[in-house]
């Protein structure tokens, strides 16, 4: 089993920071196993941990005011999440629900916050925090201006690669989910692009044609 300071060294989010700075963080971890469906935090319940995923897949939901739920991200092995309550507020801003069996490492706030006292470290962090917070920006603009099938090969295309052949590990309703459509919305996609040529969709295999990336 590979030790968490190797795990924090390896994430891309922590690529900046010192080997000392690292050692630091995984002094202060804990490994923790999620079963697939189970709730890692919920909205607004007080934030006690930050977390890097090391497998699996984890979904960060928002509920809207008339209960209707929609996935701001999935969360890919590498990436550091709920760190908005380091700096925010205290309390976690969307639900954390495993899409799959799930490893993560547990980060406490308390000791968080005391490293980031030192200069060296907040600098690095808030680096990294930046180009996060980029991201989501750019996510947010994305599924209010890309219709339906774009925002699926842009979910294709960040998860797995410019592929032909992609064996993706959520079930079709999660990705759904994960670009903002209604699972008949994207059944009716599939349909669609299975008709058009270049893309099929067989058990839990997507095969695409050499040339379909071209047109994207």
């Amino acid at each position: 089993m590979t030790d968490p300071y190797q795990l924090i060294r390896n994430a891309r989010f922590f690529s900046g920071l010192s080997e000392a700075a690292c050692k630091r963080l995984a002094e202060l971890s804990r490994r923790r196993t999620i079963i697939k469906r189970d709730l890692l935090f919920m909205e607004d319940a007080e934030g006690k941990a930050v977390y890097l995923l090391i497998s699996g897949s984890i979904q960060l939901v928002k509920t809207n005011l008339d209960g209707h739920e929609t996935v701001i991200k999935t969360v890919k092995s590498g990436e550091l999440f709920a760190e908005v309550i380091l700096f925010e507020k205290s309390r976690y801003p969307v639900t954390a629900v495993a899409c799959t069996d799930a490893e993560v490492i547990e980060l406490p706030r308390d000791g968080f916050l005391k490293l980031l006292d030192a200069p060296d470290f907040r600098n690095d962090f808030m680096a990294m925090l930046m180009h996060k917070q980029r991201y989501l920006a750019e996510r947010i603009q994305q599924l209010t201006s890309m219709d339906v099938e774009a925002r699926f090969v842009e979910f294709l295309r960040e998860h797995y690669g410019e592929k032909t052949v992609i064996t993706p590990d959520l079930p079709k309703k999660d990705i759904a989910s994960a670009i903002g459509a209604t699972p008949e919305t994207f059944s009716r996609l599939l349909q669609k692009l299975e008709k058009r040529g270049g893309f099929t969709w067989k058990g839990k295999t997507i095969r695409l044609s050499s040339g379909f990336w071209e047109k994207f």
